[in-house]
Order: C-alpha cells, then sequence, then structure tokens
C-alpha cells in the first residue's frame, strides 16, 4: 500500500445469519444435510475505497445502512466475512460510549487502562493525563468508578483520550451527539486542528452541516453498499435532499440544460461578488432588478405601483424542490412584508446543475415613508420544515420611497395583496 494512502479497504463483506427463531441455529449445526435454517443479511457488500493521509472523511447514511459496521470491522472490533482492510498509523476509536472502558476502574485507571490497549506504556501516558483530564473536564469523578457515569461524561471521557493519545487516525461514531453544546464546538475544534495537522479523520455522522464543515470527501451509504462518494458538500446536499422528499436524484451531464437568459426584455444589475451573504452555496444570485410596468429598471419609487422584482440564478447542483422569496426590509431591520412560493402555495420544477433561472416576482408596492429600503432574497432547496438555504442575501438591492402623499411606515409585517411568482428558464 503506497505511503500516502492511510485507510484502503478491498471488497469488505460482512453477512450476518439471521434466525426466525433461536432452535434454529441448533437446527442448522445438527442437521446431517447441512440444511440452512437462516437467511443472510448484508450488513455490508464488497466495499471499495482508499482515504488519504491527511483527509478528513464524513459517512453518511440511514440507521442500518452498514456505517458502524464499517468503522468496527476497520478498527478491528468485527471481522470481515470476506475482503481485507489496511491501515498505515496508529487509530485512535470513538466507537460506542465507554466501550472498552472496565466499569469498576475509575475514570484515572481507564485512562491507563486505553493507553496499554494502544500500546503506551504507563510512563507515555503519565505525560498525557494532565491533558486529558484537562480536555474531560468532569471534575472529581475522574476518581469515581466509571459505571456511575452520565452518557455525557463517557463521552467527555472516552473522547479526551482519543484525541490526546496523537493518533495518526481518529475515528469517531456519533458518539459526540450525547454531549453538552460547548463540549460539542471544543470536539470540533480540536477535529480542525487535526486537519491542519495533516491526520486523518474518519467519522460517522447524519450532520449535513458537519460533513459540509469538516469534511473534504463524503461516502453516503445505502443497504450496505456505497450509493455515492465525492466532494463533501455536494454529497451532503443530495442526502439531505433525499431525507426530505425520499427520492434519489440524478444527474446527466448530457442532458443538462443550459438557459440563455440574456436575451430576455431586462436590463438586470449584477451582483456583487463581494456581497455578504449565508448558506450552502448551491444556488447563486448572479443578477437582480426593480422594474416598472414599462420594464424600466427603477431605484426610486414616487408611489404606489405594479412592480416586478426579478433575479436571475444559476443552481451549482442538482435542486429537487425550488424555495424563492424576496422581503423588503427598513433601515431598522423590520421586515415590512415580503412574499415566497412556500406562502403562495406554488410548487416548480426541479433545477439542473449549472442551469440558469429567472424568478421573478410582480406585486403592487404599497406606500411607505420617505426613507430607504433593501430586498432581502432567499433561495434554497426542500420544504418549509425540512430544506437547505442555499443563499440568503439581506442588502440584495436598495430602493428609496420617495412621495408627497407617504403615509406613516408601519414597522410591523404587512400583507401583499397579492404576488404572483414565476420561474422562467426551466
Amino acid at each position: 500500500m503506497p505511503n500516502s494512502i492511510a485507510i484502503k479497504v478491498n471488497h469488505l463483506t460482512k453477512i450476518y445469519k439471521l434466525y426466525d427463531k433461536p432452535i434454529d441455529r441448533l437446527k442448522e449445526s445438527l442437521h446431517p444435510f447441512k440444511k440452512q435454517y437462516h437467511k443472510e443479511f448484508y450488513a455490508l457488500n464488497d466495499i471499495n475505497f482508499e482515504i488519504k493521509k491527511g483527509e478528513t472523511v464524513g459517512i453518511i447514511g440511514k440507521n442500518g445502512a452498514g456505517k458502524s459496521t464499517l468503522l468496527k470491522i476497520i478498527t478491528g472490533v468485527l471481522t470481515p466475512t470476506s475482503g481485507s482492510v489496511h491501515v498505515n498509523g496508529r487509530i485512535a476509536s470513538l466507537l460506542e460510549l465507554g466501550a472498552g472502558f472496565n466499569p469498576e476502574y475509575t475514570g484515572v485507571e481507564n485512562i491507563y487502562f486505553q493507553g496499554s490497549l494502544m500500546g503506551y506504556t504507563r510512563e507515555e501516558m503519565e505525560a498525557k493525563v494532565s491533558d486529558i483530564l484537562a480536555f474531560a473536564d468532569i471534575g472529581d469523578f475522574v476518581y469515581q468508578p466509571v459505571k456511575m457515569y452520565s452518557s455525557g461524561m463517557f463521552a467527555r471521557l472516552a473522547f479526551a483520550v482519543a484525541i490526546n493519545v496523537d493518533p495518526d487516525i481518529l475515528i469517531v461514531d456519533e458518539a459526540l451527539s450525547v454531549g453538552d453544546i460547548a463540549f460539542q464546538v471544543k470536539c470540533f475544534q480540536k477535529f480542525r486542528q487535526f486537519k491542519e495537522k495533516g491526520k486523518t479523520i474518519l467519522f460517522v455522522t447524519h450532520s449535513t452541516s458537519q460533513i459540509t464543515q469538516l469534511c473534504s470527501v463524503a461516502f453516503w451509504f445505502v443497504a450496505g453498499a456505497i450509493h455515492k462518494s465525492g466532494e463533501a458538500r455536494a454529497i451532503a446536499e443530495e442526502y439531505h435532499a433525499f431525507m426530505t422528499h425520499n427520492v434519489f436524484t440524478k444527474k446527466n451531464d448530457d442532458e443538462i440544460k443550459i438557459v440563455q437568459l440574456n436575451n430576455l426584455a431586462y436590463n438586470l444589475v449584477e451582483v456583487s461578488k463581494n456581497i455578504d451573504w449565508n448558506g450552502e452555496g448551491g444556488m447563486r444570485v448572479l443578477r437582480i432588478g426593480l422594474f416598472d410596468e414599462e420594464k424600466k429598471l427603477v431605484s426610486v419609487i414616487k408611489s404606489s405601483k405594479k412592480l416586478k422584482f426579478v433575479y436571475e440564478v444559476q443552481a451549482l447542483t442538482y435542486i429537487f424542490n425550488p424555495l424563492v422569496s424576496f422581503m423588503l426590509i427598513d433601515r431598522n431591520g423590520n421586515r415590512l412584508f415580503g412574499s415566497s412560493n412556500i406562502t403562495e402555495e406554488l410548487q416548480f420544477e426541479p433545477i439542473s446543475d449549472g442551469q440558469l433561472v429567472l424568478i421573478s416576482f410582480d406585486f403592487t408596492m404599497p406606500e411607505l415613508a420617505n426613507d430607504d429600503y433593501l430586498f432581502s432574497i432567499g433561495i434554497g432547496d426542500g420544504s418549509q420544515e425540512a430544506h437547505i438555504r442555499h443563499q440568503y442575501i439581506t442588502d440584495a438591492y436598495k430602493i428609496h420611497f420617495n412621495s408627497s402623499s407617504s403615509k406613516q411606515k408601519q414597522a410591523t409585517l404587512l400583507k401583499l395583496a397579492q404576488c404572483q411568482i414565476s420561474i422562467q428558464g426551466q
């Protein structure tokens, strides 16, 4: 195995025998003609991959997909039915809370015990104990038997040991989900320090945000096999879309439709590349504009009138269920009015990776106080209950309301009488 590879998995398979009744196991073992009473369950089915040194790899998938089984085989807890795993470096693992801990030992005794299992001498562990205790931060409980610990205390001590023994490879299986938020933040700060030192991290999580923030590569497991692997952000977004809609999205580069919108009669303004925004970045707003009924670009409004708010968007990933919105905000941050396809109960066709679309809102501008206002815009994928926010821009477009008969503005959300929303270019 090349020295640049930390973990190499070849044709890895793990099969469990499932029996309908306990007696069937005995019948099978004693049957003179070797009759089978079991069914085979493939926890892993012919898995192949390589992880390079220094990569942070996330493994994602529904419960029962084979994620934990894989980690247990890599760490030597389980034996594969067939195939092989090659590991280049010292592994520290956190698979299950308290796994490998002796419940009768105190926390300190278990620190030395874990160190001996990893091949460290007592003298080497003595140099690490103070750092481990400081990171775990469980006070005098380190001198009590671990059978008295809560799940959160288990997580703190187990992770503190795993992270402070200077492994080449760190493997974590969802154990951090039980810790409090302050401890989780400290753990992920440690993850980032490991990445900076060139360590290899492999961890299972259900959090797409953790995959996006921490990982360079992700594996999506389905029914004991790798359904898809690749760049972490793309895999996380597609997995989230699947969990939201329960449909696998497919991308065929030959079928991607690039829509040319430059011939449309709207003179849109380019959005600054330096504009502040937040979100996952799977869709980006390229150009924007507010237009009157004569299709003229306007930034000063002198009376209540019909307007069209338009922005051009490019999808950078497959968008299963587009979400689009806008909101008008005053200088104090008060949201005055807005609309979205959720509030208007509209559903649009999916947008292909690379596709350009034009999103427009037709509405009547209400009377406002003479002042400056900002249009904020949001684009995403999913439903109101579960969605990915791809881009949200607070100050996407600035306008000024200037009317001699303007009424006093309201600082509460106004209801638009009517708003028509459309997407062109699909």
